[in-house]
């Protein structure tokens, strides 16, 4: 195979070195590359194998994280429901509790009655003072009255 000349003299070192690999120069200054020759076809069968063996490796990972996944969505349902239940026993406990006051104030509810009774005989039984006292002053003014005469 003949050398082909490419106008590659432009470029910086570095970055022939980096794009041209194959370059080599002549003492004339002049820059030449050598024809890259292609790599011998692989087997087909081979490459074929390869790449399923690497397909079966990559769905076996993301299976596997599939499967981490549920388990994680399992014990988060689960923790998840305990909590629930921790939480009714919670509100049964509520309830019940709830339910004997109530029960302890209806027992209290005559004696409440009978307070509230006695507060309203006590209120009437202060106005009946109030008036013995403003007709006993009245009766001590007239009496002054008379006993002036």
């Amino acid at each position: 195979m003949a050398a082909r000349v490419f106008p590659v003299a432009s470029l910086l070192p570095a970055t022939r070195k980096r794009l041209f690999p194959l370059l080599t120069r002549d003492d004339g200054g002049v820059e030449t590359a050598e024809e890259a020759v292609e790599p011998a076809e692989p087997d087909i069968n081979v490459l074929c194998t390869d790449m399923f063996e690497k397909m079966a490796i990559f769905l076996q990972g993301e299976l596997t994280a599939t499967c981490e996944d549920y388990r994680l969505l399992e014990n988060m349902n689960k923790l998840t429901s305990l909590k629930y239940m921790e939480m009714k026993d919670i509100s049964i406990n509520i309830s019940r509790n709830l339910q004997d006051l109530n029960n302890k104030y209806a027992s209290l509810q005559p004696y409440l009655d009978q307070i509230n009774q006695i507060e309203e005989q006590v209120s009437s039984l202060e106005q009946a003072a109030y008036k013995l006292d403003a007709y006993s002053k009245k009766l001590e003014a007239r009496f002054k009255k008379l006993e002036k005469r």
